[in-house]
């Protein structure tokens, strides 16, 4: 039986802190570890091609590699999590990650480079990755009491956060002492990973008929049951044109930067003030979620990101802009864990993991798109006129998110029993 199997009358009962649940707390550890080596392995593949005779060239191969399971493995992940047992997948995830690394390890040990083996690593542990994140955020609901789903759903994003702020220097630092210690650190991460996983004692799911379906069938009724939610259908749209416009962003802020004289110490001293506010609007997210409609959330999101970004164009401060960017991180933190507590009470247990991959999905892929226009915008109008194009477009999505009649429709949060709202008032590790 699994935590979302409990009679009624034991959700207002005060259960133990997370602090002292078990196998939330193993299986949090795990998946931190897993996500930080991942970060410090994307971080190292472009410094072990260009300082190790791979070249530019290379390093795109392998950046490329290790970037595509986010648009043709995202989909059929999410339906196979839904399909096979939680537990052994993630256990599959882990092996895959720690032999991917390994295999790395051992060819810079030997003082060979490879580009196929680093390439085809980069593809396994990326792919390894995003099915440990999609079967992890599927099984957290069992793991967890009812009334622990929003404080542990806001700890799981401040771990991503805090994983993404500490990855980089990571594998950047431990690069400098060897270039086949960051693979053995993510490596090594994965074995840890595996042993938490191998000792947590709920099951990751809940009971399920034999699929009786093709896998084609699954991922067609994940996408079908996204689009009959009107809420959640407005909702991806608005939040993938504005990981569009932030992926403009991330390379408008680095040639302002640049073009000022700066260098890549300040663009990194950038993202450090922007991975604190990540952390800090997560912890904050796991009181806003349950009290603050998800309509609020996200068009006040939208809205204080139009008003940061224009900003951007008339500075070239990094203290300046790392107050701007840790303020729209602040606010992305904490409307991704009211998005994702929303999104994990209304979808059914059996469609947890396609639902999560179809955003996950339309997330990367805008992404990808934004990258590639950011490129050809600031080459043709500069940064300036770049800044002020993307806090206008980011002005629109609030403005369309607060006149649409699909968002003005979801309803408010039902209000949390006083004893489940003492509870989540007080849930920290």
């Amino acid at each position: 039986m699994s935590l979302l199997d409990e009679p009624r009358a034991t959700a207002v009962a005060a259960p133990p802190p997370l602090r002292r649940n078990r196998d939330f707390l193993l299986l949090w550890t795990g998946a931190g570890l897993s996500a930080l080596g991942l970060r410090a392995s994307v971080t190292a593949y472009p410094l072990l091609m260009i300082f190790f005779g791979g070249g530019p060239a290379g390093a795109g191969v392998v950046g490329f590699a290790a970037l595509l399971p986010q648009l043709v493995v995202q989909l059929p992940a999410g339906a196979l999590i839904d399909r096979w047992d939680r537990r052994r997948l993630l256990v599959l995830c882990d092996v895959a990650g720690l032999s991917a690394m390994a295999a790395v390890t051992a060819m810079l040990l030997a003082g060979r480079l490879w580009l196929p083996l680093v390439a085809a690593a980069a593809f396994v542990d990326g792919t390894a990755g995003l099915c440990y994140r999609l079967a992890e955020r599927a099984a957290i609901a069992h793991v967890v009491h009812p009334a622990h789903l929003t404080a542990a759903l806001g700890q799981n994003e401040a771990r991503g956060q805090a994983a993404g702020l500490l990855g980089q220097p990571a594998g950047s630092g431990l690069f400098q002492f060897g270039r086949w210690l960051p693979f053995a650190f993510t490596a090594l991460t994965h074995l840890v990973a595996l042993v938490t996983l191998l000792l947590i004692r709920r099951d990751l799911q809940g009971e399920r008929a034999a699929p009786g379906t093709s896998l084609r069938s699954d991922v067609a009724e994940g996408l079908r049951w996204v689009w009959r939610q009107r809420f959640m259908r407005v909702a991806v749209v608005l939040l993938s044109g504005s990981n569009l416009l932030f992926q403009v962003l991330t390379l408008t802020l680095a040639l302002a930067v640049k073009e000022n004289g700066g260098s890549p110490w300040a663009i990194g001293m950038i993202g450090l003030v922007a991975g604190v506010g990540g952390i800090a609007g997560a912890l904050a997210g796991s009181r806003a979620a349950g009290r603050l409609a998800p309509r609020t959330v996200l068009t006040g999101a939208l809205a204080l990101w139009a008003v940061l970004m224009a900003p951007v164009a008339l500075t070239s401060d990094p203290v300046v802009l790392g107050a701007l960017l840790g303020g729209m991180s602040f606010a992305g933190a904490l409307m991704n864990v009211v998005a994702g507590v929303h999104q994990v009470r209304i979808t059914p247990e059996p469609l947890q993991g396609r639902v999560t991959s179809v955003f996950a999905l339309l997330g990367s892929g805008t992404a990808s798109a934004g990258a590639l226009a950011g490129g050809f915008l600031l080459a043709a109008v500069g940064t300036y006129r770049t800044a002020l194009g993307i806090a206008a477009g980011m002005g629109l999505l609030a403005l369309a998110a607060l006149v649409s009649p699909a968002l003005r429709l979801d309803p408010d949060p039902e209000p949390l029993a006083p004893e489940i709202a003492d509870t989540a008032r007080t849930e920290e590790i």
